[in-house]
């Protein structure tokens, strides 16, 4: 159902790749309340992904930038203002990518190169998206500005691995541009951390439908999916929360408040029970 939240608001949405993405999702969802925006990936990630259906769906203009060059992110922001007639009400920051995390690279052997590369694309892109558009002046007065995240950034999971330390930098420059961007233009910065979630990218993760049961079985909501992170990105965009910035908001069913669940606990008391009977 739709309710017009986003109605005659304009912004730019990073980071869909097809119908699995958050991203894509959240394009959805904004089209659907009445919103208009620019659609922004890699040229790779466009030419192997099915951007294009997105477009036509939702007639927005799809800018092909990297988020880690200031100077693509200057025509990108300058592009979408022409297409829009105008400047920005809203963002989205859905970038994330770790080498290390690809080439099965454990933390305590990193390649140090590919964790520049993890955090120059997952984190400091962030700050390089909000510096840009600061300095273009290219976000109204009460915009809202997105990233998502992931709760890795305060605790330690398996194989989350690099992409930890640049959700955690994220998050870091959320509050610090938060303060800035607040203080002079009444510009909201904020980041979700959403539960695991099937999209292409986080389906690859070796030990990931592993990831999935855990988390739903510790949450007393079970997972949140992509559906519902866009239904969420969408009252962060709109006028409803405009007192809300700087803040790191978990969209996770209520994992990241338990200590251990029921669910949870008779599945290892059965493993115990197994190991004993092994014994």
């Amino acid at each position: 159902m739709a309710y017009n939240l986003l109605k005659g608001k304009k912004g730019i949405i990073f980071g869909a790749l097809n119908d699995k993405s958050i991203a894509w999702k959240v394009a959805e969802r904004a089209w659907e309340e009445g919103a208009t925006f620019t659609l922004s990936n890699t040229p790779v990630a466009i030419r192997y992904g099915e951007l294009d259906e997105l477009g036509k769906k939702t007639g927005s203009k799809i800018i092909p930038a990297d988020a880690t060059s200031l100077s693509d992110l200057n025509m990108l922001f300058e592009e979408s203002m022409d297409f829009l007639g105008g400047k920005l009400d809203f963002i989205l920051h859905s970038i994330g990518m770790s080498m290390n995390v690809r080439k099965g690279r454990t933390y305590d052997d990193l390649d140090y190169s590919y964790l520049q590369k993890t955090i120059d694309i997952s984190a400091i892109s962030f700050h390089k998206v909000l510096q840009t558009a600061r300095k273009l002046n290219a976000i109204n007065e009460w915009g809202s500005v997105v990233a998502l995240s992931y709760v890795a950034a305060q605790r330690t999971l398996y194989r989350y691995n690099d992409m930890a330390d640049a959700k955690a930098m994220l998050e870091s420059v959320a509050r610090s541009f938060g303060y800035i961007y607040g203080r002079d233009k009444k510009i909201r910065v904020n980041t979700i951390s959403q539960s695991p979630t099937p999209t292409t990218a986080g389906s690859g993760v070796a030990g990931f439908d592993g990831l999935m049961d855990f988390t739903e079985r510790m949450s007393p909501l079970g997972n949140a999916t992509a559906e519902e992170c866009a239904d969420y990105c969408i009252t962060l965009f709109s006028d409803l929360t405009r007192k809300v910035t700087m803040q790191n908001l978990f969209h996770d069913g209520g994992f990241s408040s338990m200590g251990m669940s029921l669910r949870a606990m008779n599945v290892y008391n059965r493993s115990l029970e197994i190991d004993e009977n092994e014994d």
